[in-house]
């Protein structure tokens, strides 16, 4: 969503190397604005703030890798090891909340690269930024995998009582071995749904999104109940799940990570993806039937994507080559 970078910051830049950021860079940034507008229809939401470029986390399948391209960096190792700080974040919040412009809409945070990674333990900016939305009384969401979060809980639950707030955790799989492979960088699964339920508790509401479920590594239906049955017992308000979508750059990663890691997936993820953004419909519909049951037999708020617009330029998917209704990803 934040794609217009370049003339959005100031020429002044400082590059940080720090020793306890072991292979990290940090870009430091004076950004112009940093209230971006998101394309009409595009998202469930007109704005964002995305106080970071490029992402710690490096999940193998981020959406949001193409957005270092827009700085000359590429969308592999560069996303996950040179960092855009916007370092005057809080100020530039400040100064266009307070334009005669701004009308006080929802502000949504964490929908590119996510406001928690681990260089907002240096860098502390989303303190300053909620206390600010605070002050204003205006209305603001957070998406996360970072438990870091829970350092501004005391923020969080004073910015609920003069304003519409609300958070989310993105939980795809609680199968150890699949998150490490495929979210390197990101906390325990378990430890975010800790995260949930504290949240929840103190009056936050915290949703879950299952996302993005990876076809044939994260899609057993025992694990996909299991996570859901975990969420509801967290206190979950919500929760949603959709399929990994892979745009180009996006794709450019993870197509090598699974010929590399799961070498019996390759031709399934070829034939179903070099065409499209999306898994194949009818997955994607045996998901969202599958997601609804489990939904109704825990008793929690549901949502699951079926949404099958592809992106301008790719293709339908061969429907002989689509996996099948059940979650076995089989051709």
């Amino acid at each position: 969503m934040d794609s217009v970078p370049e003339q959005l910051f100031e020429i002044a830049r400082r590059h940080i190397d720090t020793p306890e950021f072991r292979g990290i860079e940090f870009i430091e940034v004076e950004a112009k604005r940093v209230i971006n507008r998101v394309p009409s229809g595009a998202m469930p939401f007109d704005w964002t703030i995305n106080p970071y470029r490029g992402c710690t986390h490096a999940c193998v399948y981020c959406f949001a890798r193409s957005t270092h391209t827009y700085l000359d960096m590429d969308a592999g190792r560069d996303f996950e090891t040179k960092i855009v700080v916007k370092v005057n974040a809080p100020e530039a919040l400040r100064r266009e909340l307070a334009a005669p412009r701004w009308n006080g809409d929802a502000i949504a945070m964490g929908t590119a690269t996510d406001p928690y990674q681990r260089a907002e333990g240096r860098y502390r900016l989303m303190p300053r930024i909620i206390e600010v939305l605070t002050e204003r009384r205006n209305a603001f969401s957070i998406l996360t995998k970072g438990t870091l979060i829970m350092r501004d809980l005391d923020l969080l639950v004073e910015a609920r009582k003069v304003a519409d707030v609300s958070t989310a955790f993105s939980i795809g799989t609680l199968d150890e071995e699949a998150w490490r492979r495929t979210e390197p960088g990101t906390p325990h699964p378990r430890t975010r749904l800790e995260a949930v339920a504290a949240l929840n508790d103190a009056g936050v509401p915290c949703s879950v999104l299952i996302a993005p479920v990876l076809p044939g590594i994260t899609d057993n239906p025992t694990d996909l109940e299991a996570l859901v049955k975990r969420v509801s017992e967290a206190g979950a308000t919500y929760v949603g799940a959709c399929a990994v979508r892979l745009k180009s750059a996006a794709r450019n990663r993870y197509l090598p990570f699974i010929e590399q890691e799961f070498p019996h997936l390759a031709e399934r993820y070829r034939n179903t993806y070099q065409h499209s953004a999306h898994a194949g419909e009818k997955y994607r519909e045996g998901l969202a039937r599958f997601f609804e049951k489990l939904c109704a037999k825990y008793g929690v708020r549901g949502w699951s994507s079926r949404d099958d617009e592809d992106e301008e330029g790719d293709e339908a998917p061969d429907p002989a080559l689509v996996p099948s209704v059940q979650l076995s990803f089989e051709i």
